[in-house]
């Protein structure tokens, strides 16, 4: 067995993926205003930054820093997965169960990179930004609603067509799409 370990790094930044069990499912999307108030709590409990963010239907990517004398990024993710969990519950959502009676709703574990130098930043934060073109959901980056890029937009520092748009029959990498 690997061992896995974490990179703690007080007032690090960090990019993470967060995954439902689920990959077919749509919940984050279907419940966005529930995410968005699960964030709000956690940053009231524990501060935090997100520096760049888009949630899609099963995921979500964010790019996170934390303050000056803190590393607890775990402690702030359980928060956000817990109060969003709550607030399915509280609107009687059906949510799968464990045989331990766990919902079974977020994948246990998540990717976490720490960010190392301004080019890592730049790269994450664009990654972050084209995910939904590059999984199929839209074909412009400014088409998809649940993401950071349009705050960048509005700070003017990137432009509304920024990463242009995948055309018919290519893939997000501008290829041709098979039988295309």
């Amino acid at each position: 067995m690997v061992l896995y370990r974490r990179n703690f790094l007080p007032g690090g930044t960090y990019f993470f993926t967060v995954t439902l069990i689920d990959r077919r499912s749509s919940l984050l999307t279907d419940n966005i205003d529930a995410l968005r108030s699960a964030f709000r709590s956690a940053r009231k409990e524990r501060p935090f930054e997100i520096d760049a963010i888009v949630i899609l239907p099963d995921h979500l990517h964010a790019v996170m820093s934390l303050p000056l004398d803190d590393a607890n990024f775990v402690g702030r993710w359980r928060r956000i997965k817990g109060h969003f969990s709550s607030a399915l519950l509280h609107a009687a959502a059906k949510i799968a169960r464990h045989s331990s009676g766990e919902l079974a709703l977020w994948q246990r574990r998540y990717w976490e990179h720490t960010i190392r130098d301004e080019g890592d930043f730049a790269r994450h934060v664009d990654y972050v930004h084209f995910n939904p073109v590059k999984h199929g959901h839209v074909r412009r980056v400014g088409d998809w609603p649940h993401s950071s890029f349009h705050r960048y937009v509005r700070a003017g520092l990137l432009p509304v067509d920024w990463a242009g748009e995948v055309s018919e029959g290519e893939n997000a990498f501008g290829e041709r799409a098979e039988g295309g």
